[in-house]
């Protein structure tokens, strides 16, 4: 069965799914975009990926084509065409098409794409492995926390990193303090135990596996603090993390050519990538 997506309005075969070459998402990256996991029946915290959707849209002045309720039943429609158990759904919302023009457009429609695809969320051999990340300077516009299109820093530092034989890279900013990867959070375990990220402001995009893993730490009793941390301390700490909805909570076992700790997943990581994993698949973590 050929792959299925939904460009405004249309269900249509994903080969046949295009958007006019006016589109600002295309000339701009005049648009946002969200990435929900799908486990098993479960959309994976939908409800706080569709926020932060609405948030970044009124930072940009772009209006919402649908109500939540009726992009939730798209984003259902969309899994279940391309039967998918364990995947995500890709949707991107642009300002729409108009005469190529710096200014903002009156009166256009938004544009809406959606696609799904299949994709282990849990890969066994980095879990138990751990992964490799490299460190790079943060480059991005002054609004990482707005999820917008303009993925271009990160997209070359991907690039890096996958040269690097790594599978992140996490960026630094002019203090050298670690701000996020290209498409993760950033976490260090101290030797207190305490669980540290930075905090969630314009600085970084809150991601919504970050706020899941949050929870998860409260509900664990462990320990968490929200604060920078610099690369030099992160590859003294005895643990490193990342998290994101397509890969969920793995283990950095080495920054750079630096090992963390011994070299493999430590306690914490191990634990809270089981407590994250079955948090996912509960179904009952849809939060608003």
């Amino acid at each position: 069965m050929s792959r299925i997506a939904y460009v405004n309005g249309r269900y249509v075969p994903h080969r046949d799914g295009y958007v006019h070459i006016e589109d600002r998402g295309y000339q701009f990256a005049d648009g946002c975009y969200e990435v929900v996991a799908i486990s098993g029946d479960t959309f994976v915290d939908a409800g706080l990926h569709l926020k932060r959707l609405r948030r970044s849209l009124d930072a940009l002045k772009i209006a919402f084509p649908m109500t939540d309720a009726a992009l939730t039943v798209v984003m259902r429609e969309l899994a279940r065409r391309n039967m998918i158990r364990e995947g995500f759904v890709y949707l991107q919302i642009t300002r729409g098409v108009a005469p190529r023009d710096f200014a903002f457009p009156a009166k256009v429609k938004p544009s809406l794409v959606m696609t799904a695809r299949t994709k282990t969320l849990i890969d066994p051999r980095l879990l138990s492995d751990g992964i490799k990340v490299i460190t790079i300077p943060d480059i991005r516009w002054g609004r990482p926390d707005i999820k917008s299109v303009a993925l271009l820093p990160n997209a070359l530092g991907k690039e890096q990193a996958k040269q690097a034989g790594a599978v992140e890279a996490w960026q630094f900013d002019r203090d050298g303090n670690v701000t996020e990867g290209t498409s993760s959070n950033a976490w260090i375990v101290t030797k207190a135990c305490e669980v540290v990220t930075r905090k969630a402001n314009t600085d970084i995009l809150n991601g919504v596996t970050r706020l899941g893993l949050l929870h998860v730490i409260a509900e664990a009793g462990l320990r968490f603090v929200e604060r920078p941390f610099s690369v030099a301390e992160a590859k003294s700490a005895p643990e490193a993390l990342q998290t994101s909805s397509t890969n969920f909570v793995l283990s950095v076992v080495r920054i750079d050519d630096t090992p963390i700790g011994d070299g493999k997943p430590g306690p914490v990581g191990q634990k809270l990538a089981k407590l994250y994993a079955d948090y996912a698949a509960s179904g009952a973590q849809d939060r608003t």
